[in-house]
This record gives structure tokens, sequence and C-alpha cells, in this order.
């Protein structure tokens, strides 16, 4: 009878350290030809997320996929605030995660306003030197405290891309997690060519309708979908800098899934030799903390039947002048379907554009005279909307929507046809792959802008144009439908295990895991002999290569698979829960 056995050493991620236990494992496995070793080594994630509570989440989701995908990572995130924030705190107080842990940085001594469009500036000039702090002691504790996992990486939000030239300081790779489309994103690059390559004016297009052969789209698009912001010389240059910037990243992960947005992912990896990784849909689709608080909506929708409610909710631009509110009134009576209004009122102009809206004390002051009774019992109006919950249950029939990109993911995920009516931002031109492009909503009004450029004017969109959206998606058999339908099979199949973007994870965790043998390794640091050879060795599993990559040569993993290395890429499918 042949018995084997295996020994698991957890080496320091140290040359002289990992040295050692080579030579000691090469020993133990000379003396006995049925004992195998593997060699585990820890690593460390730094997460760098905006405060706000969008984003976070966001990030916190994905470092929780990270995290499941193996079982020697660690995750630090990075806590950074303007002002005290409730909601985000409770959140993090909420998280049982294990191996991943939260630095609450401090807040600067006066708060600022974090509507102001130099938000971003605001926040990089106050925490830049906190997070470099909190950073250095992270790399300093991981090289000089025995078993400390070792610093593989930051993972950026995609607004702070400065933070890149800090890794590059120490020596760690930087990610950028990218909470938009990748169709959007390859806009970003396309208006980056045209503004530093081409010497286009960009200004110049703010009144035109020029249309523009984008890679990343398969229809031409019009400059009047073009995001306000990229058309405006107080924003443009932020936006210019930080997508230049986005291309100095080892990485970007985006929000989205390869079966949703194939053309536009191709299109980028042609474009460009930065790896792009589709890891979506990132979503938090825990309930909501208020739901238990709105009981009566979830008992109001159990009422209705399946796929029957209108849900019109736009999220934190969710709000609109009492000329528009009435329009949207008039289009819903005259529909005759069952609605779900999450009804707001517009923030006070002080507040400026990015302020969210609030809750209307009495609606029927907005609504047309009789509104409320002439629909009593066909539509409900509410304040504050538990989006998720509303959109996961069987009622909802159709989602008008902003077409925030996250809100698209959602709306798909359970199959909830879009009727689209962008507000602000990217939102037209998510509007323009949904309707145009992917066949998933249809039009209300996509060229809308509620930041309206100069001249200060807000289109009213008439009551017809809103019902015969709403009419389109609610008719029997509707084609929109059963192409979402089919689409939310897809985004929930992306993300179990061979799916898609589980796929595209894996892929990305071996490249993490394989930095702790890159930029900080350096090959005059690390033996070139034969003697630390686990292939010489039979039965011992290591991850130590002969010749150290720069972060350059290390985009994928299959380039160790291919190279003279002898990084043992099985290690980390056999060490996987």
């Amino acid at each position: 009878m042949v018995m084997k056995a295996e020994l698991v050493f957890i080496p320091m991620p140290r040359m002289g350290h990992f040295e050692s236990m080579v030579q000691l494992a090469k020993l133990l496995v000379d003396l006995h030809p049925n004992l195998s070793i593997t060699m585990i080594m820890k690593a460390e994630l730094v997460f760098i997320p905006m405060p706000r509570m969008g984003h976070f989440v966001s990030m916190v989701q994905l470092a929780k996929l990270f995290l499941d995908l193996h079982p020697n990572l660690s995750i630090t995130v990075l806590m950074m605030k303007l002002n005290p924030d409730a909601k985000l705190a409770a959140y993090v107080h909420s998280l049982t995660a294990t191996r991943m842990k939260f630095i609450d940085l401090p807040p600067p001594e006066t708060h600022e306003d974090e509507s102001s469009s130099n938000f971003v500036t605001t926040l990089l000039q106050t925490h830049g030197p906190l997070v470099k702090q909190a950073a250095t002691n992270i790399v300093q504790y991981s090289t000089s405290v025995l078993d400390s996992p070792r610093l593989v990486g930051f993972v950026l939000d995609m607004f702070l891309t400065p933070f890149i030239d800090l890794g590059n300081e120490l020596g760690v790779p930087s990610y950028v997690f990218y909470t938009l489309g990748a169709a959007f994103l390859g806009f970003q690059f396309y208006i980056l060519d045209l503004h530093d390559e081409q010497n286009v004016n960009i200004f110049e297009l703010k009144d035109s309708d020029t249309e523009f052969t984008i890679p990343s789209y398969l229809n031409p698009v019009s400059s009047k979908l073009f995001p306000t912001f990229f058309l405006k010389p107080g924003s443009l240059p932020v936006v210019i800098t930080l997508t230049r910037r986005l291309r100095k990243a080892k990485g970007i992960m985006i929000s989205t899934f390869w079966e949703l947005e194939s053309h536009a992912i191709s299109s980028l990896s042609d474009a460009s030799a930065l790896p792009v990784y589709p890891v979506g849909p990132i979503l938090n689709l825990e309930s909501e903390s208020e739901v238990h608080q709105s009981s009566d909506i979830m008992k109001w929708l159990d009422e209705q039947p399946p796929s029957s409610v209108v849900f019109l909710c736009f999220r934190s631009g969710g709000s609109f002048n009492g000329d528009q509110v009435k329009e949207i009134a008039f289009a819903l009576e005259q529909s005759g379907h069952w609605f779900l209004w999450s009804l707001r009122q517009p923030p006070h102009p002080s507040k400026g554009l990015r302020a969210s809206p609030i809750d209307y004390d009495d609606a029927s002051e907005v609504l047309p005279e009789g509104f409320l009774d002439r629909t009593h019992g066909i539509g409900k109006i509410i304040g504050w909307a538990p989006q998720v919950a509303n959109l996961g249950h069987p009622a909802a029939g159709v989602f008008v929507s902003h077409c925030g990109w996250h809100s698209t993911l959602e709306s798909i995920w359970f199959g909830v046809p879009i009727a689209a009516w962008p507000v602000y931002t990217e939102q037209q031109l998510n509007a323009f792959e949904l309707v145009r492009e992917l066949g998933l909503a249809v039009e209300i009004k996509m060229d809308y802008r509620r930041d309206g450029m100069d001249s200060g004017e807000i289109e009213i969109v008439s009551a017809k144009t809103i019902e015969k959206g709403i009419r389109s998606v609610m008719e029997e058999g509707s084609d929109v439908r059963k192409r979402v339908k089919e689409m939310s099979e897809k985004s929930r199949k992306a993300l179990i295990n061979a799916g898609s973007s589980h796929s595209t994870l894996r892929g990305l965790v071996d490249d993490v895991m394989n930095n702790m043998f890159t930029k900080n390794y350096q090959a005059d640091d690390i033996p070139t002999n034969n003697s630390l050879d686990p292939t010489k060795c039979p039965g011992m599993h290591c991850l130590i290569s002969s010749k150290a990559h720069s972060v350059s040569e290390s985009r994928s993993p299959a380039n160790f698979t291919h190279s003279k290395s002898y990084i043992r890429n099985d290690f980390i499918s056999t060490s996987r829960n």
C-alpha cells in the first residue's frame, strides 16, 4: 500500500526567507518520493473608492468577488470623506466579510461642498497626503512583519487615477475600477485622441449635430449626445487629465459583461495594449435597509398583475420642475397602465447641480388638479424608492429611467425593459447604446438635457411623447421585452462558475497574485541558477520565478505560462476554495 502526503509551506514573501524554505522543501522531498509540498504566500490589495455611496458600495461588492476567488488574498479599503456620512458609516458597519478591513482616514478640519464641480480636485488635495501615508504604512508593514501579506496592487475608482503615480512610487501596480459601460470608456478614449492627437477643438461641438464614427459603437454617434461636461471649458481639462491617466493603469475593470457589450469590449482590446476586464454586472442586490419602512410599496405591488406596473425612478437626478411633472402625470393617466412613481422635489438652486432631490411634503401641490382622485387604485405616488426591490418584484413591467449605468444593469438583471429618458452626464450615450445598439430599450427623449448648456432653458417633454414610449414597451409581445429577458439570463450566467465575467475575474486574480514576483522583485535580487527550480524537484509546487518580470511584461497570467519562469499557475487553482 502506497500512501501519499502533502506539506503546506507558508513562507515570508522576502527572498531570503523564501529561498531558505525552498531549500528545506527540497531536502524533505528528496527524502521521500511520496511527499509533495505546496508553498502558499499571502497577498493584499488596497482599494481606494470615491466617498460616494454608489461608487463605494460597488467597489466593496467587487472586493467581495476577489476574496471569494482566492483564500490567500486580503483587502484593505481606504475610506476618504469630506463630510460625515451616516449612511456610508452604517453600510460599512453592516459588512461581515472576512479578510477585508477598512481604514477610516480623518476628514479635513473644514467641511467642503460635495456638490461643487471641483469635488474630485478638492478630494485629492485634502486626502492625497493621507492616502500616501496609509499606503506607505501598509508597504512598510508588509516588508517588516513576519507572515504579513505582500501588497500586490491598488484598485482605484475611475475618478482617482492620480493615485496611479503613488502606486508607481511605491512599486505597486494599479488597476482601475470603471463603473460605467465599455462603450462609454471607448468614447472617453476617442475624445482624448481628438483632443491630443488631432487637435480638435471639442468646445466647437457644443451646438452642432455632427456625427462621429466611434470604434466602441456600431452606429454613428451625434455630438448632440455628448455629455455636457465634455463641452465646457471648466470641466473638459479635468476629464482629459483623468482619461490620460486611465491609460497608465495595469488594467481596467469594467462593470459590464461580454454578452452585453461584446463589440465595445473588442474595440477596446483592439485599440490599446491596455487590458480591459469585463467583470460585471457589479450590483448590490441585497434589500435596501429602508425597505421595511416602505412595506406599503411592496404590499401595493403584490396586488398588481405580473409585468403590469410602470415604474418611474430617476435616482439622484430624479426631479423635474412643475411643468414637466404635469406632463408626466398626464402621460401616465392617458396610458391606462398601473404605475409606481418616485416623485421628488428639485433641490434648492443654491445647493448646486449635483445636489440630491428631496421628498415632497404634499405631492398634490405639484400634480394636476384631481389627478390623485382620477388615478386612485391605478397608481401610487411615493418619494424615495427602494429601486432594487421594486425592479425585482414580479409586477414590474417597464422602467422609466434616466439610464444611469448602474440602474441599467439592475434593470437588465431583473429583466425589466427600459423607457429611456436620460437626464445628465453620460446618460444620453447610455440611452443611445440601449436603444440603437442593443435594442434593450425604447426612447422617450434621448437627447434631453437637464444640465442644459449655456441657455439655462430646460426642455419640456410632452405627455404624448412620454405616453408613446411607455405604450411601445408595454404592448403585448414586445420585441424589446423579449430581448431584455434573454439578456437578463446572460447577465446572471456571467457571474456564476465558468461564466464570462467569473472567468475574467479568475484570470485577473491570477495576474494580481503574480504581482508578488514582478515589479517588487528585481532580477538581480533573485537567483537564476537551477538550484531552486521546482521542475528539478518532483512533487514540489512553488511560486518563485528565476527571472523577474516587469509590470508591462506581465499583463496577462498567460505570459507566465509561456515564459521560462517557473511560477506554477496550477498552485492558484489547487489552492482555491
